[in-house]
């Protein structure tokens, strides 16, 4: 875990880095989903018997879910970015899920496309993992926060009293 000065630091700068490589992975996936859809539909092109009218619906469908999907991820990060603040819920639970992902096209992406591609994969993976792992949860009390003003207060801790003698 990041000390609490680096940590303040780097929190926002990984946090934007992230959301914007998000949202251009959701351009990129939807605009290649799309592009493949075109060329099985301009070349009537089958799997297996399959239709191709519906092969080209469907990765349409697919590239426009996938891109709204990266895009939602790179909102969540574009907010803690600017509030500063840790994803909560839904938030952390689809960066979770981003992640993930990005470990598994990694893994796929290594034997289909090559190194460079795992390589994209691995570091947009590393990205979430750090923004994930800057904000540990805990709100941080600024050093001229006085108490009362809803800073986290711990209360002072007072010796034990000495024994005295019978």
């Amino acid at each position: 875990m990041l000390e609490s000065g680096w940590g303040s630091v780097v929190r926002r700068p990984v946090a934007g880095v992230v959301a914007l490589v998000l949202f251009v992975e959701a351009l990129g996936v939807a605009a290649l989903n799309w592009v493949l859809a075109s060329v099985v539909d301009r070349q009537g092109m089958s799997l297996a018997g399959l239709d191709p009218d519906m092969m080209s619906t469907a990765s349409k469908t697919g590239g426009i879910v996938f891109g709204l999907y990266f895009a939602l991820c790179g909102l969540v990060a574009l907010l803690a970015a600017v509030r500063d603040r840790s994803p909560a819920g839904l938030g952390r639970a689809l960066l979770i899920s981003a992640a993930v992902t990005h470990a598994l096209l990694g893994a796929v992406a290594w034997s289909l496309v090559g190194p460079l591609a795992f390589l994209w994969m691995v570091v947009v993976l590393g990205l979430i993992v750090l923004l994930l792992m800057t904000y540990d949860g805990r709100p941080e009390r600024p050093a001229d926060a006085a108490p009362g003003d809803g800073s986290p207060v711990t209360p002072p801790v007072t010796p034990p009293a000495a024994p005295t003698a019978p």
